[in-house]
């Protein structure tokens, strides 16, 4: 039976995306918080109605999440100067240094199961890979 390139694609990301979440340190933020750590962390500061939409949360959500980040010195919010009714959200050294955490562990996880599992051949295929699933990404 010939399988689906699309559906196989989308099970092997699917499946490595569940492998890498696992290898998070213990204790480390819920996946709520790391996306909207990493959304800050790739786009920059930016207008809390901006990273409810690039994080596809309801604004209800977004506020007790970005509450418990603030709490824990992760992000800071400030009033946006020309729209007093807008807040603007942006990751503090502290988050910066807790998302890097969380993606070093996941790295060093990738590398070593890289280096055990693939022959050189495979390794360099993979990498090909990455590159056209960014292409398609983007």
């Amino acid at each position: 039976m010939k399988r689906d390139p699309a559906d196989h694609i989308v099970r092997a990301v699917l499946s490595l995306g569940r492998r890498l979440r696992a290898e998070r340190p213990h204790g480390s933020a819920s996946l709520s918080a790391l996306g909207i750590l990493s959304t800050l962390g790739r786009a920059g500061a930016m207008p809390a109605t901006r990273l409810a939409a690039e994080e596809r949360l309801q604004p209800q959500s977004l506020t007790r999440l970005i509450t418990s980040l603030e709490r824990a010195g992760w992000i800071t919010r400030r009033r946006s100067t020309e729209d007093r009714r807008e807040i603007t959200i942006a990751l503090t050294a502290r988050g910066r240094r807790i998302l890097d955490g969380e993606r070093k562990a996941r790295q060093a996880w990738l590398k070593r199961m890289i280096s055990a599992t693939l022959t050189a051949g495979e390794r360099a295929t993979l990498l090909e890979a990455a590159d056209i699933m960014l292409k398609l990404a983007a």
